[in-house]
């Protein structure tokens, strides 16, 4: 018998054949929030996304994403107040950012990814199931409020300025902004990319969120599940796109050149970073929602992306025909963030700073049930055992 026609062996466990990339497989139950892609729709727990990125505050977010409602007046102080305090890094930790920006030359993702099992560490932080809810929430509440005190950090010191200390009397978007650039930004500013932020918390089972919730199912603290987390959305097939789709319009210069230019790509292969989407067959919500903050901020660039989205979209409609190719939340994200004053290096951790909140809401989710997740793989290399060759 040929070794390609030998049997395959026999597992003790049942396996099942899946999709490559386990795509559509449903894994486990959540109670955090899901896509319909079918639809455009998108939800954190049993409310529209895009409602409440026009309505609520990222503190009413994190609030709904982290104890499972949203918060009336009272409680929303509370929280304000808890959360606050733990913006501050611990002296010891901060004490290691400037060698921490160093070393990782500047680059915020890579710095938050060295800094969270220091902070983790100053903590003590545990296990996740060797303790308890509220140490696990409280847990969560730490790294959240860190991520963006530590990501604007490394930014700033990476290119030679001081750290700006978070301040108290600002809102989490607000202090965000102010921490990157120095200055405190206009409430237009602070309200556009609060909006964007609460955009990002969280968009079902994607490969960072499944990433943490993998982590997590081993145990792990909850800190090591988001650093996990960082490293898949530092992919740029996941995170690494806002930036990439605002250099498509720098790249295309004017909107008389975007079909020409389209079909240029098409024609290479090459793929158009703002279009298209894995989940959605429809318009993207959340690109919808924030090209009406971006045409709220107003100004050149918006007008020439409006402009420039048309004319893609008819260029790929007619290229790829039954594609079904729309403008994704990338597109209008650039554009958002570079209007708000956020520079283009820090895109993909301006993400990051909302989707922690996700990522620790599913980790969370994830602490609740004991089962390892321990999927399978197919063997697909030369049949063993196969006899050793002579030393």
């Amino acid at each position: 018998m040929l070794e390609s026609e030998q049997p395959r062996p026999t597992r003790s466990v049942t396996t099942v054949e899946v999709p490559r990339g386990l795509a559509g497989v449903i894994v486990t139950d959540t109670e955090v929030g899901d896509v319909r892609g079918e639809e455009g729709f998108y939800h954190y727990r049993q409310y529209n996304a895009v409602e409440l990125a026009e309505k609520r505050t990222l503190e009413d977010v994190w609030v709904l994403m982290i104890d499972g409602h949203l918060p009336d007046a009272g409680q929303r102080a509370a929280f304000i107040a808890e959360t606050t305090p733990l913006r501050h890094v611990p002296d010891k930790v901060k004490a290691l950012l400037p060698a921490i920006a160093e070393a990782v030359h500047g680059e915020p993702m890579n710095g938050l990814r060295a800094a969270l099992p220091l902070l983790a560490g100053q903590r003590g932080m545990r296990p996740i199931y060797d303790i308890d809810e509220q140490t696990r929430r409280a847990d969560a509440l730490y790294v959240s409020a860190l991520a963006p005190t530590v990501l604007t950090a490394i930014h700033r010191l990476g290119k030679g300025l001081e750290m700006v200390e978070p301040r108290d009397d600002l809102s989490y978007a607000a202090n965000y902004l102010y921490m990157l650039n120095g200055t405190e930004p206009t409430p237009e500013q602070a309200r556009a990319i609060e909006q964007y932020l609460i955009s990002t918390v969280d968009h079902g089972f994607n490969n960072s969120t499944f990433t943490a919730r993998v982590i997590a199912s081993t145990g792990a603290d909850l800190a090591a599940a988001v650093t996990g987390a960082l490293g898949s959305l530092s992919g740029p097939l996941h995170g690494g796109a806002p930036s990439r789709a605002l250099d498509t319009l720098d790249e295309i210069g004017t909107p008389d050149k975007a079909e020409d230019w389209v079909r240029q790509q098409v024609e290479a292969g090459a793929r158009i970073m703002g279009f298209g989407h894995p989940v959605y067959r429809t318009d993207d919500p959340r690109s919808i929602m924030l090209r009406g903050v971006a045409q709220r901020l107003g100004g050149p660039l918006v007008d020439f992306a409006v402009a420039v989205e048309e004319h893609v979209i008819k260029a790929l409609a007619e290229l790829k025909p039954g594609r079904q190719l729309y403008t994704n939340v990338e597109f209008y994200a650039g554009v958002v963030m570079e209007l708000s004053g956020v520079p283009r290096d820090m895109f993909t951790p301006t993400f990051a700073t909302s989707r922690v909140i996700g990522w620790c809401a599913n980790i969370l989710e994830q602490a609740q049930d004991s089962k390892i997740i321990r999927p399978a793989a197919h063997y697909a290399g030369v049949p063993a055992p196969q006899p050793l060759p002579e030393g």
